[in-house]
């Protein structure tokens, strides 16, 4: 499962926040790791710096699954990990769901 994490300009893509990313990715999708091939993470601060209010954070996770289209979630928040686990949690649920339908076919 290979992990990419994309920012926009508003957002600095350091190697902590890189690796904050990987480990709520790893710890949240791990299970899913054989049947994933590459995990997309765009986040992005909609509002812009020095500008605060709201959940103005966003995260986008798309997966891609070998043989199978693409599958996104997006969440809001107040920040950047906040947005990412609610993200996230969404995208569990989906890959539950797709998952249990491959299981009974």
């Amino acid at each position: 499962m290979r992990i990419q994490v994309n920012t926009d300009s508003q957002t600095p893509g350091t190697a902590d926040l890189e690796r904050s990313v990987e480990f709520v990715i790893v710890e949240k999708l791990g299970r899913f790791a054989e049947r994933i091939t590459r995990v997309e993470v765009h986040l992005t601060d909609e509002n812009g710096t020095g500008k605060s209010g709201g959940n103005d954070k966003r995260c986008m996770i798309e997966v891609r699954m070998a043989g199978k289209e693409p599958v996104t979630a997006t969440d809001r928040g107040a920040t950047h990990d906040v947005a990412l686990r609610g993200a996230t949690a969404k995208m569990q649920s989906q890959l539950d769901t797709i998952i249990g339908k491959l299981g009974r076919g």
